[in-house]
């Protein structure tokens, strides 16, 4: 067998470090290395194990002590100290609370329901619905009613699971604790790792008598109507939580959150784009030209634009704070106008002999860009076609 490391280095801790550094230092490292979130992973089994032998040493004053003044030989029981090293012994308190901890965050399997003598309690499930806005409706906000079905207490039995008028007794398997204790025997030494009772399945009670109405599950299903407060400014895919208002934990658990998701349908006038917002505004070739005061309609009203004269088509105006609310309260977005100048597609006789009139008595000069275009492509032809001499 390799030689030990020091305890200290596999927590990376120090000699002065204080019980509750320790105790800190030791469950990052059993998080980090814990075989449920490293399956298969040999490497990270033998740090894990490794990390609980050096917590047993160091989280124990004696044992500590000793290994402070003898090393790896003060904790071997064969070295004739009389200490045990390599072992959870159950003395010492600290794993409980930790393991706990682990086990929650990895999904409760196997965990310690942090004491002894009842049944876990367990948080209750998420909910999630869905929830279709207009796209007025999320720009300012709106209080809905909804029907949900979730899992509260048993009306019956008051969440106990039992049937009324009796009682539920101790798991004589686990005592209550809802955990069994199982010895194996390691490289380092004695290790004690914790399972499920499978009697009681963790509940740390047996009901000889369920009640009826949830069948011992100590929930059952009920429809409410809830109300529901869109904020202001909420996006297409927004998702809102409603802290408490899933499903009942089962043995008078927490409740889960309802999450809220967001669909908003698109305007036939404007398009978002963070707060803002955006409005193609159609104009006459008249109106581009001669200029014009034109009403406009924004999201919570209607405002006259002023169109100066040779407006050209693409032309942005900007409305500060026109725009949408922030959805955390900083303010409102800008409404963004581009004008979009329309061409007749057909003509009456008067209109057709008005745009002649006008395309006399403007000639050349009323396009200075056309007529530059014109004059670039006669000089190319004349340098790259030259006439030849008669």
């Amino acid at each position: 067998m390799s030689e030990k490391r020091d305890y200290y280095e596999v927590l990376g801790v120090g000699k002065d470090s204080s019980p509750d550094e320790i105790k800190k230092a030791y469950r990052k490292k059993a998080m980090e290395f814990h075989p449920d979130k490293n399956p298969g992973n040999a490497e990270a089994e033998e740090k894990f194990k490794e990390a609980n032998e050096a917590y047993e040493i160091l989280s124990d004053a004696d044992k500590k002590a000793r290994y402070d003044q003898y090393g790896h030989a003060g904790v071997d029981p064969n070295a004739g100290f009389g200490g045990g090293g390599g072992g959870f012994s159950g003395g010492f308190g600290g794993f409980e609370d930790i393991f706990g901890d682990i086990f929650s965050a990895f999904g409760g399997g196997g965990g310690f329901s942090g004491g002894r003598g009842g049944r876990r309690s367990n948080r209750g499930s998420d909910m999630k619905i869905s929830i279709n806005l207009s796209f007025h409706e999320a720009v300012f906000g709106i209080e809905k009613k909804i029907k949900i079905k979730r899992n509260e207490e048993c009306g019956s039995c008051g969440g106990s699971g039992a049937e009324k008028g009796s009682t539920s007794k101790t798991c004589d398997q686990c005592g209550g604790s809802g955990q069994v204790y199982v010895r194996q025997q390691t490289p380092f030494g004695t290790v004690q790792q914790v399972h499920t009772c499978d009697k009681c399945h963790g509940e740390g009670k047996i009901i000889d008598k369920p009640c009826p109405t949830c069948h011992g599950s100590g929930l059952e299903s009920k429809e409410r109507t809830i109300s529901i407060k869109i904020p202001a400014g909420v996006y297409d895919g927004s998702i809102l939580p409603l802290r408490g208002q899933g499903n009942a934990g089962p043995n008078h658990g927490s409740a889960g959150d309802l999450l809220v998701y967001i669909s908003v349908r698109e305007d036939p006038l404007f398009k978002r784009s963070d707060d803002d917002v955006y409005y193609e505004l159609p104009i006459t070739y008249a109106q581009a030209a001669l200029g014009d005061s034109i009403v406009v309609p924004t999201i919570d009203s209607k405002i006259k634009l002023k169109i100066p004269e040779g407006t050209q088509n693409g032309k942005v105006f900007r409305l500060k704070g026109k725009g949408i609310p922030n959805v955390n309260g900083r303010g409102r977005g800008d409404q963004f106008i581009t004008i979009k100048v329309e061409v007749p597609r057909k003509l009456n006789r008067e209109q057709r002999h008005a745009l002649n009139e006008y395309a006399k008595v403007t000639g050349d000069d009323a396009h200075p860009e056309g007529k530059r275009f014109w004059s670039r492509v006669e000089a190319e032809e004349k340098e790259n076609h030259p006439k030849k001499d008669a």
